[in-house]
């Protein structure tokens, strides 16, 4: 991301870029990424503003307003493996496999492990519905919440960036909001084959009719892309 941040900077003169730390230190900031309940970090970007996570800073904290948010290879549908965690050669993502395997949605899981709160498994989607504390909270799985519903609907352009060779996000489908269709885990449905998008319940179907829904796709692995098409793609959105 600070790459990312960079970019912009050398792009768009005199802009002011916020790359947003959760905790102290960039050990507490890594830290926190694996291991801090998602809703405090949203709360913590919440006050530092006035970040898959920045989808729930927009719903739940409309002010200050946020514009256009580009979503570059977010999750969010959640994900249903862990095909290349980071720091593969690390204990960390051994531990993450372990504890999600145990159980993904007891409450101690689901309080301490990041991966663990937009795990969606589609095999037991009552029990996800029930305690994903996160994931389905944002994307109004239990209940419509009509203020994440009209505060969405504030974006001017919500921007979704899909990697078409990503070997990191499974499946990869979730980076334009589809996912595993319910009851098995190999066939994938769409956006707008999902009930979320049928039943409108958080408003993507209406935004979509507005021209607010923008579909981006890149060859490359996760976050993988070249200066150019950075420019030519995002950057437009950023003025």
């Amino acid at each position: 991301m600070g790459s990312i941040k960079k970019m912009v900077e050398g792009e768009i003169s005199g802009i002011y870029v916020l790359s947003l730390m959760i905790g102290k230190s960039v050990i507490q900031d890594t830290e926190n990424g694996f291991f801090m309940d998602v809703n405090e970090q949203v709360s913590m970007v919440c006050t530092q503003l006035g970040g898959q996570f920045l989808r729930a800073v927009a719903q739940r904290c409309p002010s200050p307003p946020m514009k256009n948010l580009i979503s570059i290879g977010g999750q969010h549908q959640g994900v249903y493996g862990l095909p290349r965690c980071p720091g593969e050669s690390s204990h960390i993502c051994d531990m993450i496999r372990k504890a999600l395997n145990s159980g993904a949605y007891t409450d101690l899981v689901q309080k301490h492990l990041v991966q663990a709160q937009y795990w969606h498994d589609p095999l037991n989607d009552d029990l996800y519905k029930k305690h994903s504390l996160f994931l389905a909270d944002i994307n109004q799985e239990r209940a419509v919440n009509e203020t994440y519903k009209k505060n969405l609907q504030l974006l001017e352009k919500f921007v979704m960036v899909k990697f078409l060779q990503d070997t990191v996000v499974d499946p990869v489908d979730t980076e334009w909001f589809g996912f595993l269709k319910t009851g098995q885990a190999k066939e994938t449905e769409t956006l707008q084959e999902s009930v979320l998008y049928k039943e409108d319940r958080l408003g993507l179907a209406a935004m979509e009719k507005a021209g607010k829904l923008v579909f981006l796709s890149t060859e490359g692995d996760h976050l993988q892309f070249t200066r150019e098409w950075f420019t030519a793609h995002l950057l437009p959105f950023l003025h």
